[in-house]
Protein backbone atom coordinates (compact mmCIF):
# COMPACT_ATOMS: atom_id res chain seq x y z
CA UNK A 1 0.00 0.00 0.00
CA UNK A 2 1.05 3.51 -0.68
CA UNK A 3 1.44 5.71 2.32
CA UNK A 4 0.55 9.30 1.91
CA UNK A 5 2.98 11.69 3.41
CA UNK A 6 1.78 15.07 4.47
CA UNK A 7 4.10 17.98 4.86
CA UNK A 8 3.28 20.65 7.34
CA UNK A 9 3.11 24.01 5.71
CA UNK A 10 4.82 26.69 7.71
CA UNK A 11 4.01 30.33 7.32
CA UNK A 12 6.82 32.68 6.52
CA UNK A 13 7.27 35.74 8.68
CA UNK A 14 5.95 37.91 5.85
CA UNK A 15 2.78 35.83 5.59
CA UNK A 16 2.38 35.92 9.37
CA UNK A 17 2.56 39.71 9.42
CA UNK A 18 0.02 40.04 6.60
CA UNK A 19 -2.38 37.58 8.20
CA UNK A 20 -1.96 39.31 11.56
CA UNK A 21 -2.86 42.70 10.13
CA UNK A 22 -5.78 41.23 8.20
CA UNK A 23 -7.04 39.46 11.32
CA UNK A 24 -6.85 42.62 13.44
CA UNK A 25 -8.65 44.62 10.74
CA UNK A 26 -11.37 41.97 10.43
CA UNK A 27 -11.85 41.78 14.21
CA UNK A 28 -12.01 45.58 14.43
CA UNK A 29 -14.53 45.66 11.59
CA UNK A 30 -16.80 43.17 13.32
CA UNK A 31 -16.61 45.04 16.61
CA UNK A 32 -17.33 48.40 14.96
CA UNK A 33 -20.35 46.94 13.16
CA UNK A 34 -22.03 46.00 16.44
CA UNK A 35 -24.70 48.40 17.78
CA UNK A 36 -22.92 49.14 21.07
CA UNK A 37 -20.13 50.87 19.09
CA UNK A 38 -22.35 53.79 18.01
CA UNK A 39 -24.09 56.47 20.04
CA UNK A 40 -27.46 55.79 18.38
CA UNK A 41 -27.14 52.02 19.02
CA UNK A 42 -27.59 51.21 15.32
CA UNK A 43 -25.38 48.78 13.40
CA UNK A 44 -22.75 50.30 11.13
CA UNK A 45 -22.51 49.08 7.54
CA UNK A 46 -19.70 46.68 6.68
CA UNK A 47 -17.86 48.97 4.28
CA UNK A 48 -17.86 51.92 6.71
CA UNK A 49 -16.62 49.78 9.59
CA UNK A 50 -14.00 48.14 7.34
CA UNK A 51 -12.73 51.50 6.12
CA UNK A 52 -12.54 52.87 9.66
CA UNK A 53 -10.78 49.77 11.02
CA UNK A 54 -8.31 49.66 8.14
CA UNK A 55 -7.57 53.36 8.48
CA UNK A 56 -7.01 52.96 12.22
CA UNK A 57 -4.72 49.92 11.94
CA UNK A 58 -2.71 51.53 9.15
CA UNK A 59 -2.55 54.76 11.22
CA UNK A 60 -3.86 56.80 8.29
CA UNK A 61 -6.48 58.82 10.16
CA UNK A 62 -9.18 58.88 7.49
CA UNK A 63 -12.77 58.43 8.67
CA UNK A 64 -16.19 58.06 7.10
CA UNK A 65 -18.13 59.09 10.22
CA UNK A 66 -17.06 61.78 12.67
CA UNK A 67 -15.37 59.92 15.52
CA UNK A 68 -16.59 62.18 18.31
CA UNK A 69 -20.24 62.43 17.30
CA UNK A 70 -20.94 59.01 15.73
CA UNK A 71 -19.00 56.45 17.77
CA UNK A 72 -19.77 55.69 21.43
CA UNK A 73 -17.08 55.43 24.10
CA UNK A 74 -16.82 51.72 23.28
CA UNK A 75 -16.41 52.47 19.56
CA UNK A 76 -13.82 55.15 20.25
CA UNK A 77 -11.94 52.72 22.51
CA UNK A 78 -11.97 50.09 19.76
CA UNK A 79 -10.56 52.64 17.30
CA UNK A 80 -7.93 53.68 19.83
CA UNK A 81 -6.85 50.06 20.39
CA UNK A 82 -6.67 49.52 16.62
CA UNK A 83 -4.44 52.59 16.29
CA UNK A 84 -2.16 51.28 19.05
CA UNK A 85 -1.96 47.82 17.50
CA UNK A 86 -1.22 49.32 14.10
CA UNK A 87 1.45 51.61 15.47
CA UNK A 88 3.23 48.90 17.40
CA UNK A 89 2.30 46.03 15.08
CA UNK A 90 5.27 45.67 12.78
CA UNK A 91 7.87 46.02 15.51
CA UNK A 92 5.96 43.77 17.91
CA UNK A 93 5.40 41.00 15.36
CA UNK A 94 9.02 41.08 14.21
CA UNK A 95 10.34 40.99 17.77
CA UNK A 96 7.90 38.22 18.78
CA UNK A 97 8.80 36.05 15.80
CA UNK A 98 12.50 36.37 16.45
CA UNK A 99 12.06 35.87 20.20
CA UNK A 100 9.77 32.84 20.10
CA UNK A 101 11.10 31.12 16.98
CA UNK A 102 14.04 29.64 18.86
CA UNK A 103 16.46 30.68 16.15
CA UNK A 104 19.46 32.76 16.97
CA UNK A 105 20.28 35.55 14.59
CA UNK A 106 23.87 36.62 14.25
CA UNK A 107 25.27 39.62 12.50
CA UNK A 108 28.13 37.61 11.11
CA UNK A 109 27.84 33.94 10.09
CA UNK A 110 29.91 31.27 8.43
CA UNK A 111 33.44 30.92 7.17
CA UNK A 112 33.90 34.49 5.85
CA UNK A 113 33.12 35.83 9.30
CA UNK A 114 35.53 33.47 11.03
CA UNK A 115 38.24 34.30 8.52
CA UNK A 116 37.70 38.01 9.03
CA UNK A 117 38.11 37.87 12.83
CA UNK A 118 40.43 34.88 13.33
CA UNK A 119 43.50 37.10 13.72
CA UNK A 120 42.00 38.80 16.77
CA UNK A 121 42.70 37.30 20.17
CA UNK A 122 40.13 36.97 22.96
CA UNK A 123 41.77 39.73 25.00
CA UNK A 124 41.39 42.16 22.12
CA UNK A 125 37.70 41.28 21.68
CA UNK A 126 36.83 41.76 25.35
CA UNK A 127 38.12 45.36 25.51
Amino acid sequence: MLEKTYKKKHLTSFQLIILGFAGVILLGTVLLMLPFSTLDKVPTSFHEALFTATSAVCVTGLVVKDTGSYWSVAGQTIILVLIQIGGLGVVTVAASVSLFSGKRYHLCKGAPCRMRYQHLKWAELSD
